[in-house]
């Protein structure tokens, strides 16, 4: 994985998450998550990846440094992913 680049929303999302962050949440024009008193606007969905001057420009105003948000990133890729089933 390149340590930092262009990253999907759902990942974008999940990354904050893991750091502790709570949402998102609806908020007018676009969606926020949350941590503490901190409300940190995300993108809508759109078709396409965010650009890396956008993701750095989240990263400055959530106060995540670029080592913490790769470390997030390596962390997630070696989880094992499990798949929830609904039974009927």
């Amino acid at each position: 994985m390149p340590p930092l680049g262009p990253i999907k929303r759902r990942d974008l999302i999940s990354g904050l998450r893991t750091l502790g962050f709570d949402g998102p949440y609806s908020g007018g024009k676009h969606q926020y998550m949350s941590y503490g008193t901190l409300k940190l606007r995300i993108p809508n969905p759109h078709q396409g990846d965010i650009s890396l001057p956008l993701l750095r420009r989240i990263l400055v105003q959530a106060g995540i440094t670029v080592e913490e948000w790769e470390s997030i990133r390596r962390d997630c890729a070696k989880a094992p992913i499990l798949v929830a089933l609904s039974l009927p």
